[in-house]
């Protein structure tokens, strides 16, 4: 009486066998899909503590370590404050080609200008030069086994990112900077976000 029984489970075995083959080869399919996704460029954050009306970030105070974690995302934060890296292709500005310029993400200093910037093939935004060169400070970073140029902003210190000299000419530099550490200003905007003194080199 007990061979009839031992037969049938033998018989649903292959059935279960194939269904759970099915149920991993479709999760495959929809991982694979969704990886092959093209990803959207995050929408940035306007976050800025300081303006650019009357140069405020020259006076700037960097605010307390609770009010930078209340305001900035938590991206935001980790790159400015502890030397993070955002993944590339997939910020704000590695693909942005309008006009106008990039302040720090806290104190507002001007930064760089899309004039001088370019696609370096990293996915990340890269500048040639400075907008106003006493805004940034290099430090030596030796972290990941290698001898590095932090870029810092001088006012803010925000960590900014990294410069190399690999760039196209005439600098040949390369300003590899994260997009959660700046703040674009369309030209459009410049004047009443009060850096309309940058606004003539646009014209």
């Amino acid at each position: 009486m007990d061979h009839p029984r031992q037969t049938a489970e033998t018989d649903v075995r292959p059935f279960i066998a194939l269904m759970n083959i099915r149920i991993v080869i479709t999760g495959l399919a929809i991982f694979f899909l969704t990886a092959c996704m093209p990803t959207q460029n995050p929408k940035p954050i306007q976050t800025q503590f300081g303006s650019g009306s009357h140069r405020a970030w020259q006076t700037f105070v960097k605010p307390s370590e609770s009010e930078l974690r209340e305001k900035l995302t938590i991206e935001q934060y980790d790159v400015t404050q502890h030397e993070g890296t955002e993944p590339p292709f997939n910020n704000a500005y590695w693909n942005n080609h309008e006009e106008g310029m990039y302040v720090d993400i806290v104190s507002g200093e001007p930064l760089f200008s899309s004039k001088d910037k370019y696609d370096s093939g990293t996915g990340w935004p890269s500048f040639t030069k400075p907008l106003i060169p006493e805004n940034l400070q290099e430090r030596t970073d030796g972290t990941l086994f290698m001898a590095r140029t932090e870029v810092r902003s001088t006012h803010a210190d925000s960590h900014l990112g990294h410069v190399f000299d690999d760039g196209p000419k005439p600098t040949g530099l390369r300003y590899c900077m994260n997009s959660a550490a700046m703040r674009f200003i369309p030209k459009a905007d410049l004047e009443r976000e009060g850096y309309g003194e940058f606004a003539k080199s646009f014209e």
